[in-house]
């Protein structure tokens, strides 16, 4: 009996000594704390300023990406133009042209729109068979800012175009046009050839009597409204005074949008000399993309500033066109 009350003494003591020595006391706890938030904030710091960083990084890639990428689709544009106008000529013909809200027109030319299968033919065996052909066509290119929250709070790119049809002695008769065309080929709504049958008048003055053929108070289909291109294009002006630089053009080329505006964006704009001494139209363009307003969303806070250059990737290209029109 007293060796059995002795071992249950013992494991008794052990056990309470054991439970005294197993938890924290509330002092242990709030050092502990401490020293786990002197160590884990400066980590957690830094590692939202390195995804901050990753973030910028990738927005300046995505827009001086997207700028190169509007760039060469343009480019390939106007190698195909056979007449670019200046800023003159479109001040004559906007009205003429489809109207956008909020948007400049900046580049707006004519060209030869290559149409896949457009022409029907019969061969020496007397099958039949189709070949591509040419047609004109009239494009422009508009810088448009607005507060439409589809788009971001910098301006955007977007590109109209109307094209003529495929004429055929044996077609239809398309709805607002007195020829025949092959079927599924009909001119866009409002297409007018531009008409160099006047005499006595320059080339560009010929150009710049263009009208579309739409009725009195007509107006294009809902089918004709610009495509947008590229968002995210700096919309700060030079006039008002923004900070946005300046328009550099070569000599002999005239800027658009003209200096005399009332509002000036240089985030998109182009210099045109319409009849080079070579016949040809040449133009200059510039784009400027503008990644702040990817991370923002206040357009006062993502304007253009010579301190953050980097975010607004820019390019530029001189493009004279393929073909050209001959004119006396």
């Amino acid at each position: 009996m007293n060796i059995l009350r002795w071992l249950l003494s013992t494991q008794l003591k052990l056990s309470h000594k054991q439970n005294k020595n197993s938890g924290f006391t509330l002092i242990e706890l709030l050092v502990a704390m401490i020293i786990a938030f002197l160590v884990i904030t400066p980590l957690l710091g830094f590692m939202i300023s390195v995804l901050n960083t990753d973030r910028q990084e990738q927005a300046k890639a995505n827009s001086e990406q997207e700028i190169r990428a509007a760039l060469d689709y343009i480019t390939r544009d106007l190698q195909q133009a056979l007449y670019i106008y200046d800023d003159v000529g479109i001040a004559a013909i906007n009205s003429q042209i489809r109207p956008v809200t909020d948007g400049v027109p900046i580049l707006v030319f004519w060209k030869r729109e290559f149409t896949k299968d457009a022409v029907q033919s019969t061969n020496t065996a007397g099958e039949s068979q189709t070949d591509d052909s040419f047609v004109y066509s009239l494009v422009a290119y508009y810088l448009i800012k607005d507060d439409n929250t589809n788009w971001s709070q910098a301006a955007r790119i977007a590109r109209w175009e109307i094209k003529d049809g495929v004429t055929n002695s044996s077609g239809i008769t398309c709805t607002g046009f007195t020829e025949k065309y092959r079927p599924g080929y009909c001119p866009d709504k409002g297409f007018k050839p531009f008409d160099l049958s006047q005499k006595g008048i320059t080339l560009q003055a010929k150009m710049n009597s263009w009208t579309n053929s739409l009725a009195t108070g007509d107006t294009y289909g809902q089918g004709q409204v610009p495509v947008v291109l590229v968002d995210f294009i700096d919309q700060t002006t030079t006039v008002p005074v923004q900070g946005a630089p300046a328009v550099t053009c070569s000599n002999g080329f005239r800027q658009i949008p003209a200096a005399t505006a009332t509002i000036v964006r240089t985030g998109f704009y182009a210099c045109v000399n319409s009849v080079s001494a070579n016949n040809r139209s040449a133009a200059e363009v510039y784009l400027r993309g503008n990644a702040q307003a990817r991370l923002l969303e206040d357009e006062t806070k993502v304007r253009y500033a010579e301190s953050k250059s980097s975010y607004f990737p820019s390019a530029n290209i001189k493009v004279q066109g393929s073909s050209f029109i001959f004119s006396k």
